[in-house]
C-alpha cells in the first residue's frame, strides 16, 4: 500500500524505488513534518495559533498541487522532452500563482484591490513586502526543487535500472544466437550432399563447396559485428536454400523470390535464416509431393519486408524442440534489436505456417 500516491499518480517521489515498504514510510514522514511544521512556522512569522492552523493546511495542500502538477505535469510533459527553459519559467509561474492564491491577503499587489491594504496593520514598506513575499515563496518552491530532484533521480535510476536488464538479456539472447548461428543438422547434410556430388563426380561440386564455405566464413567472421550488409545476408539465404535443396535431384517445390538489387543498407545478422529452417523442416517439403515452401525478400533503403510461408503435413505443425534459435528467441531478439521498429506476424493455419516480418531501418 502506498499513500498520498493519489497526489502523485505511479512517480517516485521519495527514494529511489528500493523498495515498497520503505516508500511508504519516507511518504509517512515526509508529509507528517510537513504537515507539522507549517504552523509553528506560520506562528513564527506573526500568525496566531487558530489563524496558523487554517493557514498551515491551505499550505499542505498547496504544496500537494505543487507536487503533483510537477511530477505529473510539468517534469514529463517539459523536462523530459527536453523543453528545461520552458520547464523552468512553468515552474516559477506555478510558485508565484500558488504562493498568491494562498497569501492573496499578504501579496504585494494586494492593497491595489482592497481599501486599507488587505490587512489593518498599517503601511510597510514596498521593498518589505516582496521580501516578505518572497520569504513566503520558500514552501513551495522548495517543494518544487524537491520533488524535481527526487522524481529526477528516481527516473535516471529507473532508466540505469531498465538499460542494465536489456543488456543482460540481450547479451544472454546473443549467447544463445551465436551458439545456433548454424544448424548441425544442416551442416551435416549439406557435407553429406556434396560428398555424394563428389563420389559421382558431379561437376556441381565445386560450386557448392564455395558456397558451404562462404556460409561458414560468414558465420565466423562477419556476423561478429553487430549488422552486416543486407546484400552478404542475401546472398546466405541464397546459398542456404540451395545447399537444403541438395538432398533431392527432383527438385523441390520451393519458390524464392529474394531482392536482385539489395539496397546498401545493414542490418542484423542471421535474423531471417531461423523461419527458413524453420519452413524446410515443418514441411518435409523433400519428403512429401505436396509439400512447397516460398520465401520473399523485399527491400528498399528504410524497409525491409519478408515472407515465408510452408505447407503443413497432415498431423499438424509440432514445435521446434531441438537446440535451434526456436522462433520465440528471433522474436526476442527482434525485440531487443529492433524495439518499435518491426512488425512479427506468425499465422498458423490447418494447412499453411505463414510468417511476415517488416523491419524498419530508419533509427
Amino acid at each position: 500500500m502506498r499513500i498520498i500516491y493519489f497526489a502523485f499518480g505511479n512517480s517516485d517521489f521519495c527514494g529511489m524505488n528500493t523498495s515498497r515498504t520503505r516508500s511508504t514510510w519516507i511518504h509517512i514522514l515526509f508529509w507528517g513534518t510537513l504537515w507539522a511544521i507549517i504552523p509553528i512556522l506560520l506562528s513564527e512569522a506573526g500568525e496566531d495559533s487558530t489563524r496558523a492552523m487554517m493557514r498551515g493546511v491551505i499550505v499542505f495542500f498547496g504544496v500537494a498541487l505543487v507536487v503533483w502538477l510537477n511530477i505529473n505535469q510539468l517534469l514529463p510533459n517539459f523536462f523530459f522532452e527536453r523543453k528545461e527553459a520552458l520547464y523552468i519559467l512553468l515552474g516559477l509561474a506555478l510558485v508565484v500563482l500558488v504562493t498568491a492564491f494562498v497569501y492573496w491577503d499578504h501579496a504585494p499587489w494586494a492593497e491595489y484591490f482592497t481599501r486599507s491594504g488587505g490587512r489593518n496593520r498599517g503601511p510597510r514598506p514596498t521593498v518589505w513586502k516582496y521580501f516578505r513575499y518572497i520569504y513566503m515563496m520558500m514552501p513551495f518552491f522548495t517543494a518544487f526543487i524537491g520533488s524535481a530532484m527526487f522524481e529526477i533521480a528516481g527516473f535516471a535510476n529507473r532508466v540505469a535500472r531498465e538499460a542494465a536488464t536489456i543488456k543482460s538479456e540481450k547479451l544472454e539472447t546473443e549467447m544463445k544466437f551465436l551458439k545456433s548461428q548454424i544448424n548441425p543438422h544442416f551442416l551435416f547434410n549439406a557435407l553429406n550432399n556434396i560428398y555424394s556430388l563428389a563420389v559421382l563426380k558431379s561437376e556441381r561440386t565445386p560450386d557448392n563447396l564455395l558456397k558451404l564455405s562462404g556460409m561458414l566464413r560468414y558465420v565466423l567472421y562477419d556476423c561478429k559485428a553487430e549488422q552486416v550488409p543486407l546484400k552478404r545476408e542475401v546472398e546466405y539465404l541464397r546459398n542456404f536454400i540451395d545447399l537444403s535443396m541438395l538432398k533431392d535431384s527432383r527438385g523441390l517445390n520451393v519458390e524464392a523470390e529474394l531482392e536482385e538489387n539489395v539496397p546498401d543498407v545493414k542490418v542484423a545478422p542471421m535474423l531471417f535464416v531461423p523461419f527458413v529452417e524453420n519452413a524446410f523442416k515443418h514441411s518435409r517439403v523433400e519428403d512429401l509431393e505436396k509439400g512447397w515452401i516460398k520465401i520473399s525478400l523485399k527491400a528498399d533503403d528504410s524497409t525491409i519486408r519478408f515472407q515465408v510461408s510452408n505447407s503443413v503435413p497432415e498431423g499438424g505443425y509440432t514445435k521446434d524442440k531441438s537446440g535451434g534459435i526456436g522462433l520465440e528467441n528471433v522474436r526476442r531478439r527482434l525485440e531487443l534489436l529492433y524495439p518499435g521498429r518491426h512488425k512479427l506476424e506468425i499465422n498458423q493455419k490447418p494447412d499453411r505456417f505463414e510468417v511476415s516480418l517488416v523491419l524498419d531501418l530508419n533509427e
